[in-house]
């Protein structure tokens, strides 16, 4: 849970820092965020998560 927070508050930083150094106008962020809300009530949302989780458990492994 803690894990799904934070990379929404990080997507969230970079969808804000895109906006304001227009490299995305608010327009097709908005269209982005809106894309993010209803996929994540599909029946594709548990893949997404199972996949982005495999991830960070991934990165999380690294040692360096």
């Amino acid at each position: 849970m803690a894990l799904s927070i934070s990379f929404v508050l990080l997507l969230g930083i970079v969808v804000v820092v895109l906006i304001r150094s227009k490299s995305v106008k608010p327009g097709p962020a908005i269209v982005c965020v809106l894309f993010g809300f209803f996929l994540s009530s599909t029946s594709m949302a548990p893949s997404i998560n199972r996949f982005m989780t495999g991830i960070a458990d991934m990165i999380g492994q690294i040692r360096f």
